[in-house]
């Protein structure tokens, strides 16, 4: 039976899906997602795994920036260096960027094509910075809801319902280190991937070629948070509510002795 909605039968609104991702990250502007946790994507797209980010807004206009286009190729470079599948760009307003019921779903609908089993977002304000931060956490946070909402094809014309698994907060590598109130914090070891982190944010020469201690800010940033966990270098990461794990040792790290 056909249900139809307007000049179209519902049936016959489905769309062709592309391929799906593993993880979504998402951030409000481009170099957001490489500066809070570009070394855990590269490292996970070293792994097999389909790593997608989403740019809320083009970051444009900037002061030292000639053109968004310019901006686009520099976000394009970076997602190369990381290991990425596919970046997309929203393209919502920068600078003017708010929580409003567009713009949820705006993200939904990206998520509900691509389907992850795990998204990463922003996990707090980031005060004397872009108040776009802080909105994009609740974009996000309604839209991994939104995602998995029933009756709502009027929203979601030919995009399925898709619940996402696993939702983490990232802070900005130069923020506090924890998310304030949030006990569910996990250190990821990107010992290994600092270097392509740091190589994909230098991708932005618009953004950072006048800011060239940004470098040791993220190495620093990095060291302190490795350090915690007795590593080299480290992201750190807030669940947005704990879940449970199958196998403690494999979570843990720890691969069975052989004697």
């Amino acid at each position: 039976m056909k249900i139809w909605k307007g000049d179209l039968a519902l049936e016959d609104q489905k769309i062709d899906l592309p391929e799906r991702l593993d993880l979504i990250a998402v951030g409000a502007h481009p170099d957001d997602v490489e500066i809070a946790c570009g070394g855990t994507l590269a490292k996970l797209a070293n792994k097999g795994y389909r790593v997608g980010i989403i740019d809320l807004t083009d970051g444009e206009p900037t002061p030292n920036s000639p053109s968004p286009e310019v901006r686009l190729l520099e976000s394009q470079a970076a997602a190369k260096v990381l290991g990425i599948k596919k970046r997309i760009q929203l393209d919502l307003p920068n600078r003017r960027l708010f929580d409003c019921f567009e713009h949820r779903v705006a993200l939904a609908k990206e998520f509900r094509r691509y389907r992850p089993q795990l998204v990463i977002g922003f996990g707090e304000k980031t005060p004397m910075a872009s108040p776009d931060h802080w909105q994009a956490m609740q974009i996000t946070d309604a839209a991994v809801f939104y995602s998995r909402l029933t009756k709502w094809d009027e929203y979601f014309p030919g995009l399925p319902v898709h619940s996402i698994q696993r939702q983490l907060y990232y802070r900005l590598a130069v923020e506090p280190d924890t998310l304030a109130g949030n006990p569910y914090h996990q250190i990821v070891d990107i010992s290994d991937t600092i270097e392509t982190k740091i190589e994909s944010i230098l991708c932005y020469k618009t953004q950072f070629e006048h800011k060239p201690n940004i470098v040791t800010r993220v190495r620093a940033a990095a060291t302190v948070t490795g350090a915690a966990a007795s590593v080299t270098a480290g992201e750190s990461f807030a669940a947005a509510k704990p879940f449970a794990v199958d196998n403690l040792m494999v979570t843990l790290g720890l691969e069975p002795l052989m004697d």
